[in-house]
Order: C-alpha cells, then sequence, then structure tokens
C-alpha cells in the first residue's frame, strides 16, 4: 500500500542546510562518472572483451543515460535528499523505499571501506614500511571530519577532487588522440592495427566486459542527493542529468576507444599496470605510472569523501521517513552529524573485517552488496513509470527534467536491466554476487513490509 505521508510533493529536506553552489553540484556531477573503477577495474574488461570493451562501455552507458533521466525527472520534481529511496516509497511503497535506501547504504559504506584499503595500498607503495591501517584510519577521520563540517567544507573538497580528475582524464584524451592522428611529436600512429580482433572471445568476452562495465558507472547517483541542499535543487538536477549524455560519452566511452587503438587488448600491462598507466607508457610519457598512482589516488579519495556523504544522507532521510532509529535524524549546523558518525563507523569495520576475516567475512560482504546498483536501478525505473502520470496531473508547469519518449524507453531500460541480471546467473564469478544480494534485498523487503504492515495496524 503505499505511503500516505508522500502522496502530495514535499519541500525539500528543510532540517540540512542548504550550501552547495551551482559550481560544486557541475563539478560532482562531473567528477561523478570518473572513479577509481575506470582507472583500474576497466582494465578486466579490456582483457576480456578486447576492442568490443567499446560496444561494451557504450551499451551500458545508454542504460545509465536513461537511469539517471529517469531519476532526474523525479528529483526535480521532489528534491529530497532521500533521493531514489524517497521516490521508491512516494510511488510503490514504505517497503521498497526501506529496502532500496537502506541496501544503497550498506553498499556507500562498504564502498567507503574499500576505497580507503585502495588509497592506502597506493600510499604505502610510495611510503614502504609505513602501517596500511594507519592510512585507513587518517583517510576515515579526514573525510568524517570534512562532512561532520558544513556541506559546503565536503563541496569544495569534491570541486577540487573532480577539477583534478578531470583535468588528468581531459590530457589523456588529447594525447591519445594526438598520438592516434600521428601528429604527437616522437609517436608513430598505431592506425587501426589493434582493432583486427574486435570479439578475440566472441560473445562470452563481449558480455563479461558488458557485466565490467555496469559496475563502472556506480555514483552518478550522489548528484541528485547532493542536488536537495543546493542552493536550487531544480536548476541543480537538470543541469546534471542534461549533460550525463556527453560525459559517458566522451569519459568512458571515449577513453576506452583511445586505449583500444594504442595498447593491444591482451598486453599484459593493460590489467597489471592499468589500462591509462599502458595507454602512457606506450605514448614514451615519462613518470607516467606515478602521475596515473596520484590520479587514482585522488579518485579513491574522492569517492570515500562523496560515499560517506552519501549514505549519511540516505540514512538522514530514511529515518526522516520514519524507516530507521530516530537518533540518526539529529541535525546540528545544518549537518546530521550522527548519521557521518555511523556511517563512518560501519565503513571502518569494513575496513577490520578486511584485515580479521579477509578469507570468509570479508568476501561474503562484497558479494552481498555487489549487485545492489542494479537494484536501486530496477527501483528508478519502477517508480518513474508509476509517478509520472501523478505528475503530470499534479503539476501546473512543465517538468524540469522529462524522461525521453516515456512510457517506451523506461520499459526498454528494464529489460535491459533484466538482461543483465541473466547475463549475471549465467556467469559463474557474477552469480554469487547475484544470488547474495538477492537475499539481502528480499530480507530488508520483508522487514520493510512488516513494518509496513505493523504502522498501518498502529
Amino acid at each position: 500500500m503505499p505511503s500516505t505521508t508522500l502522496e502530495t510533493p514535499p519541500k525539500p529536506d528543510t532540517a540540512l542546510s542548504h550550501g552547495l553552489k551551482q559550481r560544486h553540484l557541475s563539478m560532482i556531477a562531473l567528477g561523478g562518472v570518473i572513479g577509481a573503477g575506470l582507472f583500474v577495474g576497466s582494465g578486466a574488461g579490456i582483457a576480456a572483451a578486447g576492442p568490443s570493451i567499446v560496444i561494451a562501455y557504450a551499451v551500458s552507458g545508454l542504460l545509465v543515460m536513461l537511469v539517471m533521466r529517469m531519476l532526474g525527472e523525479m528529483s526535480a520534481a521532489y528534491p529530497s535528499s532521500g533521493s531514489f529511496s524517497a521516490h521508491a516509497e512516494r510511488a510503490i511503497g514504505p517497503w521498497a523505499g526501506f529496502t532500496a535506501g537502506w541496501s544503497f547504504w550498506v553498499l556507500l559504506c562498504t564502498a567507503v571501506g574499500l576505497e580507503g584499503i585502495g588509497a592506502a595500498k597506493i600510499v604505502t607503495g610510495w611510503l614502504p614500511g609505513t602501517p596500511e591501517w594507519a592510512w585507513v584510519a587518517l583517510f576515515m577521520v579526514v573525510f568524517c571530519g570534512t562532512n561532520l563540517a558544513a556541506v559546503k567544507n565536503f563541496g569544495e573538497f569534491e570541486f577540487w577532487f573532480a577539477a583534478l580528475k578531470v583535468g588528468a582524464i581531459t590530457l589523456f584524451l588529447v594525447l591519445g588522440a594526438l598520438a592516434i592522428a600521428g601528429v604527437l611529436p616522437g609517436t608513430d600512429s598505431p592506425g587501426t592495427s589493434n582493432l583486427g580482433d574486435f570479439l578475440p572471445h566472441g560473445s562470452e568476452g563481449l558480455v563479461i566486459g558488458l557485466l565490467a562495465s555496469v559496475f563502472a558507472y556506480g555514483g552518478l547517483e550522489t548528484v541528485t542527493i547532493a542536488a536537495a541542499e543546493s542552493e536550487d535543487p531544480v536548476k541543480g538536477v537538470a543541469s546534471a542529468v542534461r549533460t550525463a549524455m556527453w560525459r559517458i560519452g566522451i569519459f568512458y566511452v571515449g577513453s576506452m576507444a583511445v586505449i583500444v587503438t594504442l595498447v593491444p587488448w591482451d598486453s599484459k600491462e593493460v590489467v597489471e599496470k592499468g589500462p591509462y598507466v599502458a595507454a602512457l607508457d606506450r605514448l614514451g610519457i615519462p613518470g607516467a605510472g606515478q602521475v596515473m598512482s596520484v590520479v587514482v589516488l585522488v579518485a579513491l579519495l574522492s569517492a570515500m569523501n562523496a560515499n560517506i556523504y552519501g549514505s549519511s544522507r540516505i540514512a538522514y532521510s530514511l529515518v526522516e521517513r520514519g524507516q530507521g532509529p530516530r537518533a540518526l535524524a539529529r541535525v546540528s549546523g545544518g549537518v546530521p552529524r550522527t548519521a557521518v558518525l555511523t556511517s563512518s563507523v560501519f565503513g571502518f569495520v569494513c575496513v577490520v573485517l578486511s584485515y580479521w576475516r579477509p578469507d570468509d567475512v570479508f568476501p561474503w560482504l562484497l558479494n552481498m552488496i555487489g549487485a545492489v546498483i542494479l537494484v536501486v536501478w530496477f527501483s528508478i525505473a519502477v517508480a518513474q513509470l508509476r509517478l509520472r502520470r501523478r505528475l503530470e496531473r499534479e503539476a501546473t508547469d512543465r517538468p524540469a527534467v522529462r524522461m525521453w519518449a516515456f512510457p517506451a524507453l523506461t520499459w526498454v531500460a528494464l529489460a535491459g536491466m533484466v538482461a543483465i541480471f541473466v547475463l549475471m546467473a549465467r556467469q559463474p564469478d557474477t552469480r554469487v554476487q547475484l544470488y547474495s544480494t538477492g537475499g539481502m534485498t528480499l530480507f530488508l523487503a520483508a522487514v520493510g513490509y512488516a513494518r509496513q504492515r505493523a504502522r498501518a495496524r498502529s
């Protein structure tokens, strides 16, 4: 039964501050698509799919564009720090908002721990002998402190982190394009010699590359969460969503095209060093490995900062809607500080588990969150399908963001997600993730539905 508390469009969360400026949101939107998964994780996808990884990233990128458009339509109409969780509750019912919100919270908190470990490994590589745990603790303290302060501090950190990432990948694309064109001094153009074996492992390799590319896009949702704390939420969401297409096209698809053109797909360096370092080494750029290590470190720290922020706001919104312990809703100085501390502590617990139980508990936790982003996307599509008609009835003006070709493309997106679930079930490596995430989702849905029934009876 849909929630009665969300039948009319609520005002933006008034207890939170609105300290994010348009420049913060614009750069968060730009930098949000450039994560460590793109710089490092794409190597495994290239090794599996070969040059066809460009097709994999383009196909999954189209799906992400549709999801962002749907999310943008709802977020512009109903700005909320709960983003898709609040939309799912409004469209489907409290149990759906509970399920989507808390599963995403677990995903973000676990990701904070993973990113802290990854960042610490880079630093200990530069400073051998220093304890890895100490660096993780330092990063956690710094970004927990940043998020406990005014939201504009989070915005400033992300602004400069994103600026560095955008600058680095833009320079990479320019150098790569010049090399391919044969006009970069000291470098011969490879032409199309590395593109001959386009599907080296057939359709199976393309499927593996497609699954790898889907999960590389996670994190785009943060901008709609942050928009609720901006000076103009509707304008911020609309701007971020409208530029999503060219950002995905240039940063993801464009960089994959440059890499597979410059470097043979079966080069060991692609996986061992990372595809971007391998490409820069081919160009003879001195110190390429160290430069990219700095960029990857920045990407990891940026993700830590953004995920502590996103998890705390999701938790705050859930509790404000009666979907969690009230203590997490305490706001001081416009910041839900208890939610920030709780999210940070959970992230640190994940780090402890990675050291204490690296062979059983930690892998189980990773498998449990493996497909959460797909669950979130699915809830976004279903919610938009149900809310669009209601929005048209309630709105006096044309919505700031509208889903293209509604409802046809919404159904296309849903079909695409179902296809990805099926592909995950066929692959041994992803099957465990699918089932583990499915178990967690069903558990949260059962708890959410039981809470909904109890509240209805009271």
